[in-house]
């Protein structure tokens, strides 16, 4: 998780320069992609970029939970976890760049509650978006087949690319 998340915010980094989008709204699922979305914020913070952290449902591990703890040393804002969209519709407004550590390689369709909403909000936003291994919302094999997925700007492939992600178009 520690070098996955270092090279999502090196990547996000790279792309993004800190001058023109210094705020950045990283949404976490809870399992390991979530993890490396913490790890992200952490590097992200200390990149002196301006880091907040959405996480509806909080991973269980206790490695997710120590990084939350990181992030919260930090000072970086965790937003609490609820069904309510509004908190993320406050942050998307807030925001210049948004890094999606939500879904990972386990994932499969269909997107669930309250995730299905959250997808929608952050595609209506029109903020970029770097997606981390796979679009959240896309099927590992399939790709946006059920044409819910997010359609980021940027993919930080980890290991190699995968099979659902020949339709992507962006960085």
């Amino acid at each position: 998780m520690e070098l996955a998340g270092l090279a999502c915010a090196q990547t996000l980094a790279t792309v993004y320069k800190k001058d023109k989008f210094p705020r950045v709204l990283v949404c976490c699922g809870p399992g390991n992609q979530g993890g490396d979305g913490l790890v992200a914020a952490r590097h992200l913070g200390m990149f002196g970029y301006d880091p907040m952290v959405w996480m509806p449902k909080p991973g269980s591990k206790e490695i997710y939970q120590r990084l939350a703890t990181q992030c919260k040393n930090m000072k970086i804002p965790i937003i609490q976890p609820t069904n309510d969209m509004s908190p993320l519709r406050d942050a998307l407004a807030r925001s210049d760049v948004i890094l999606d550590a939500i879904f990972g390689f386990s994932f499969k369709p269909p997107v669930r509650e309250p995730f299905d909403q959250a997808l929608s909000l952050i595609t209506e936003s029109g903020l970029p978006i770097v997606s981390v291994d796979i679009p959240s919302g896309w099927d590992v094999e399939k790709g946006n087949a059920a044409g819910v997925g997010l359609d980021p700007d940027v993919l930080v492939s980890l290991t190699a690319p995968k099979e659902g992600a020949r339709e992507f178009k962006g960085l």
